[in-house]
């Protein structure tokens, strides 16, 4: 089993129903095809080469909805180890907080270091293809309001079209 994260979908324009990803992705022949909310996670088996799935993947979507969307993978071992490997144990159990990886398609420079804002926006590890956060919800309700002013560093050192990131929901 596989997970894509799919970057950028349901706003604005680019909506897209979770049932109708999953038969676009049946149809272009994955198995066991889950979609999780309207988060554009979806996790699935196929029997294409690990290195052919990203580009079948981006391939159906774009046929099927009619825009590009940025596809990240990660194998199931790979989300197991990830989590493993414990990324929220800092928080506190208490803590009014939502937990988010950003995940790349490619490796992040060495030395990458982002200013945090402690008890709003905090970058909790940078690994090398993934960022893992905690937004802290704040006095008008939200818990990701200074989320992308705390990425924008990070995002003019990539440059774009650099590395392909995608938040994941509440972990």
């Amino acid at each position: 089993m596989d997970v894509a994260f799919l970057r950028g979908i349901n706003l604005g324009k680019r909506q897209m129903k979770m049932a109708e990803l999953k038969s676009c992705l049946e149809a272009a022949g994955f198995e066991a095809v889950k979609t999780i909310l309207a988060s554009g996670n979806v996790r699935f088996a196929h029997r294409t080469p690990a290195d052919e799935t990203k580009t079948v993947l981006e391939e159906a979507i774009e046929k099927a909805f009619g825009f590009k969307v940025g596809v990240v993978l990660r194998s199931e071992a790979e989300i197991k180890d990830m989590l493993a490997e414990h990324p929220f144990d800092r928080i506190s159990p208490e803590a009014d907080v939502t937990r988010h990886v950003l995940l790349f398609d490619k490796a992040l420079p060495k030395g990458v270091v982002i200013d945090d804002r402690p008890g709003h926006t905090e970058i909790l590890r940078i690994d090398p293809k993934e960022i893992y956060i905690a937004g802290y919800r704040q006095p008008n309700g939200r818990y990701t309001e200074g989320v992308e002013e705390v990425l924008k560093p990070l995002y003019a050192k990539l440059g774009k079209g650099r590395s392909t990131p995608c938040a994941t929901g509440t972990l």
